[in-house]
């Protein structure tokens, strides 16, 4: 399912570049799109995980590096069934944690230096088991795309309207409807962007939420875990974050309030506490 989601997406890429390139550039910036969507689509595909992993300068951790890291993942790794990731770190104090890959078998779990510091070895064990439900539900390919696609539209709708498509389209004699089409397209386009992070997130990280506590046997952990965690972020939001890429995280890093509040990626903390402690009374953990 997660598959068949991605290649919708990926079409819905290209269809998305072929118009706003018709609006640009008519029918040689229709064949222009098209072949840039074709690019994109392969890219994302298959070095979504690379472009993420470069946007945040994550740094491969060897066993000797962190061996208890290493032990924990490899623990809930083998409960969860599936290959032991690879581990990266990011130097930011922001605590946070996400995964990426585009299967099982080429995942790789990412933990900030802030995390670290925060969490005790349990509550990070309940943030890692989260991060490999989404390896084990092959969310992380689809996460990844989305992230990339994100940022491609959000930087060709800024490109776009910085070369002056408008008056461009003018002087090939386009008509004032089609001046309000393209601007439409480009201020559209950040939007879509967003809507694409919003229809694959929130649902997921409640999924995740759950499969993860199955995995490490202690929803409250998980739990405590994102308190502290919505608390960290707070006080160290990670202002270079892309917010492209916000749904892949655990919990939002540019801690957005007010109206951007309206578009978070996440359901909101206090509503997957809930859930997780209503889960360990149903796993009479708590009476």
């Amino acid at each position: 399912m997660s598959s068949l989601k991605t290649y919708l997406l990926l079409g819905l890429l290209g269809i998305f570049f072929v118009l706003l390139g018709e609006q640009i550039g008519g029918r040689d910036g229709m064949t222009i799109a098209l072949i840039f969507s074709f690019i994109m689509s392969f890219g994302s595909y298959w070095f979504s995980d690379k472009i993420v992993l470069s946007m945040y300068h994550a740094r491969e951790l060897s066993e000797t590096d962190a061996p208890e890291l290493h032990r924990i993942v490899a623990e809930l790794a083998q409960n969860a069934g599936i290959p032991k990731p690879r581990i990266y770190i990011v130097d930011t104090p922001t605590p946070n944690a996400f995964a990426t890959g585009r299967d099982p078998q080429h995942a790789a779990v990412v933990v900030t230096s802030g995390i670290l510091h925060l969490l005790n070895t349990r509550e990070l064990r309940g943030v890692l088991s989260h991060e490999l439900s989404h390896i084990k539900h092959r969310d992380t390919l689809i996460m990844a795309v989305a992230a990339t696609i994100a940022s491609a539209i959000t930087y060709l709708s800024r490109l776009a309207l910085w070369f002056g498509g408008l008056g461009g389209r003018r002087r090939r004699g386009g008509t004032a409807i089609d001046g309000i089409v393209y601007l439409l397209a480009v201020i559209l386009a950040p939007i879509a962007a967003m809507l694409i992070q919003l229809a694959i997130s929130r649902n997921r990280e409640y999924m995740a939420d759950e499969t993860g506590a199955r995995i490490s046997g202690d929803p409250l952990a998980l739990a405590n875990a994102l308190q502290k965690l919505a608390y960290g972020v707070a006080a160290y939001p990670m202002r270079d974050a892309n917010p492209a890429t916000a749904h892949l995280f655990i919990v939002n890093p540019l801690n957005g309030g007010g109206l951007a509040s309206l578009f978070s990626t996440h359901p909101p903390i206090e509503k997957r506490i809930e859930r997780l402690k209503k889960l360990a009374y149903e796993m009479g953990m708590v009476s």
